[in-house]
């Protein structure tokens, strides 16, 4: 998605930081959320910036000396901040989050455009800088459908279509630098996103309709995301007939990046791929001919 451009990318993740927002302010902060341990006032303060965690900058940084250094500990660092803003109030919540939004505005309209190919070190390995810029649509789209319990409405059809394009984009790219030759799309009623990596590189490409060949994972957007996340179980999702995998062998080919990577995005759905290919043959049986 870098090679898309801030015209695509920007629009996609400034309008996720704006649903989230909003429905951030519209939930009381005090909830517990479905993470454990975590009410929304947690959820909210790691995806915010502060003083003492400006995550963009870093990657910005980060970038600019050419992607060298070695990812962060993801939970580590959330531990730290939540824990150091815990007794922050929701006005000082809401004002980090709005925060972050400006960070990723200052960096579409200041930093230079070859900045947005370079690599940057992010949690889940060396990314292009856009990319990582684009995957906070994902965390985005994943964190607003967390707020639904608590009475936020549900995110809307283009902030869950940006998080799968991130997610597409993201594993494509850890596909890639891991040599894997392989792709698959993630197909919604809408449409969807489809990636295909090989040892050179990685491209993505929309779905607009028909069923695309290879391995597809098909879904309603938001049980894609869910899955994508294991905040719903992908086994029991495809049990339920709400998830559906053709060609699990070709998906399992991508099954290696969640030993190099075992908190990427999408990880739990790859996992399901080698458990079900690998000794379950009666589940993979029971999928064999169905959409």
């Amino acid at each position: 998605m870098a090679g898309e451009g801030r015209d695509v990318v920007g629009p996609m993740v400034l309008g996720a930081w704006d649903a989230f927002l909003e429905r951030a302010a519209a939930v009381d902060l005090d909830r517990p959320t479905r993470l454990p341990g975590w009410r929304a006032h947690e959820l909210c303060v790691h995806l915010g910036a502060w003083p003492d965690h400006a995550a963009l900058d870093d990657l910005v940084a980060s970038a600019r000396a050419g992607g060298t250094g070695t990812p962060p500990d993801v939970d580590a660092t959330n531990a730290r901040v939540t824990a150091a803003h815990r007794d922050a109030s929701r006005e000082e919540v809401l004002a980090a989050l709005r925060r972050n939004r400006e960070a990723t505005v200052r960096y579409l309209a200041d930093e230079p455009a070859e900045l947005d190919t370079a690599p940057a070190v992010s949690t889940v390995g060396r990314l292009p800088m856009l990319s990582v810029v684009l995957g906070q649509a994902y965390e985005l789209a994943v964190h607003g459908l967390d707020l639904v319990p608590l009475g936020a409405p549900p995110p809307p059809p283009s902030v869950l279509d940006a998080g799968l394009a991130a997610l597409a984009d993201v594993t494509g790219a850890l596909a890639a630098s891991s040599d894997i030759t392989g792709g698959a799309a993630l197909v919604t009623p809408d449409g969807g996103w489809a990636f295909a990596a090989d040892p050179r590189g990685w491209t993505v490409r929309r779905v607009s309709g028909g069923r695309p060949r290879g391995a597809v994972v098909e879904a309603a957007a938001d049980v894609l995301l869910e899955a994508a996340s294991g905040r719903t179980n992908p086994a029991a999702a495809l049990v339920r007939r709400r998830l559906r995998v053709r060609d699990l062998p070709e998906l399992m080919r991508l099954a290696p990046i969640v030993e190099s990577a075992p908190g990427i995005p999408g990880g739990p759905i790859l996992a399901l791929a080698a458990r079900t290919v690998g000794g379950a043959g009666d589940l993979l049986g029971r999928f064999r001919g169905r959409r």
